[in-house]
């Protein structure tokens, strides 16, 4: 069973298009929550990131773009807008576009991707795009998460993705954040650590 929500306000025009494509929803988030691999969705959702102005179903579009099968049509339009988005609130719109550049993070991007990640001025809404840097396959991945270390707004984030990896010039940066004051961020540093052993 699927769940229903509304949708939101300008919706409307990009419903119609997935029902021509043969999805039939009264939502994006019905879309999101149906269990389906909704592939022949991805270019409607990918140009409405382009035409919706509206943030509520921005924001809808653009959890409805944070699946794997969205990669890697959807990149490039989730760069574009993580640069350009005004989030005032900083864990809203830019930090769901992250979320949704680490779920189809894609090394065809990577130069764009780290330079998003290096830039401050994004704050926090940098946080799940770091993570996605966990998922490179580029020697460059584990250089920047190393530099990142020094970002007390994405550090711990940093962290994280260096979990994933097996860099051992890391040793040094996660042995000082086994000292930090968040217990997450000690636990995730020690298992860091426990792989590189």
């Amino acid at each position: 069973m699927t769940r229903t929500e509304p949708p939101a306000p300008e919706e409307g025009p990009i419903l119609e298009r997935l029902a021509a494509e043969g999805y039939e929803v009264e939502s994006l988030a019905e879309l999101r929550h149906s269990g389906i691999r909704y592939r022949k969705a991805i270019p409607v959702l990918v140009d409405a990131l382009n035409s919706s102005v509206e943030p509520k179903t921005l924001m809808e579009v653009v959890r409805a773009l944070s699946v794997p099968w969205a990669k890697p049509s959807a990149v490039p339009g989730l760069i574009d807008l993580f640069a350009v988005v005004d989030d005032p609130n900083e864990l809203g719109l830019r930090w769901a576009v992250g979320n949704a550049l680490d779920v189809t993070w894609d090394d065809a991007y990577f130069d764009h991707l780290a330079q998003l990640a290096r830039e401050r001025s994004y704050g926090r809404g940098r946080e799940m795009l770091v993570l996605g840097l966990g998922r490179s396959k580029r020697p460059e991945a584990g250089t920047l998460l190393i530099e990142l270390l020094d970002d007390p707004t994405v550090n711990g984030h940093a962290v994280k993705a260096l979990g994933k990896l097996t860099i051992p010039e890391a040793r040094a940066g996660l042995e000082q954040m086994t000292g930090d004051s968040r217990t997450w961020v000690r636990k995730a540093a020690a298992r860091a650590l426990a792989k590189l052993d």
